[in-house]
């Protein structure tokens, strides 16, 4: 059997993917470890969703929340034309790698920032590609915290407030002790300079 495929088997063992993807499309929001930390998540497109996440976190509506795709062809789906150099970057970039893009598109005002801008990570953990490509959607992925306390590195420092609050916690990688750390934050001008918010 293709280890790839063999991975991807192991990943989904203890999870009902099926599951996950009705949660979603219903509005729902789950827990579930990124290629970074443990984040909250939800269908970006839906509205109710993501205003769901901003009462669990105590969130302030002008700090939107990042967005995970799959690859750059679903990127594309969600932002206007990027700069050249921006998917070159994204194509060589071994640490995970936000971006933010002056002009969103195709996505609730909720996911975006007042002026239009939108975070967008593509994911590089497989679990979490995965995800994306069964919803065929981007999901929202924020820190596993109430906003102000500090973000968890690992599962097992997650509130309890925030286990509560969800409606599926994510069984995949529960006993994973790495402490992880948020993703690289850069902005691209529109000359095609990067500027790094967060190293």
């Amino acid at each position: 059997m293709d280890t790839t495929i063999q991975k991807n088997r192991n990943y989904f063992l203890k999870d009902d993917t099926q599951q996950i993807k009705d949660i979603l499309l219903d509005a729902g929001i789950i827990l579930y470890p990124t290629d970074t930390i443990w984040g909250i998540g939800c269908d970006a497109t839906n509205p109710v969703a993501i205003e769901r996440i901003y009462n669990l976190k105590e969130r302030d509506r002008s700090k939107p929340f990042v967005l995970l795709v799959s690859g750059i062809e679903m990127l594309k789906t969600y932002i206007e034309a990027g700069h050249p150099r921006m998917e070159t970057l994204l194509s060589f970039h071994v640490r995970p790698l936000t971006v933010i893009y002056d002009q969103g598109k195709n996505l609730p005002a909720n996911a975006m920032s007042g002026d239009g801008s939108v975070a967008i990570r593509i994911v590089q953990d497989v679990f979490c590609q995965q995800l994306i490509n069964d919803l065929g959607r981007p999901l929202v992925a924020t820190s596993a915290n109430i906003s102000e306390q500090p973000f968890p590195a690992t599962f097992g420092e997650i509130s309890s407030e925030v286990i509560q609050g969800v409606d599926y916690v994510v069984n995949h990688r529960r006993d994973d002790k790495t402490v992880s750390e948020p993703s690289v934050i850069v902005k691209c001008t529109p000359k095609g300079e990067l500027v790094f918010i967060r190293e």
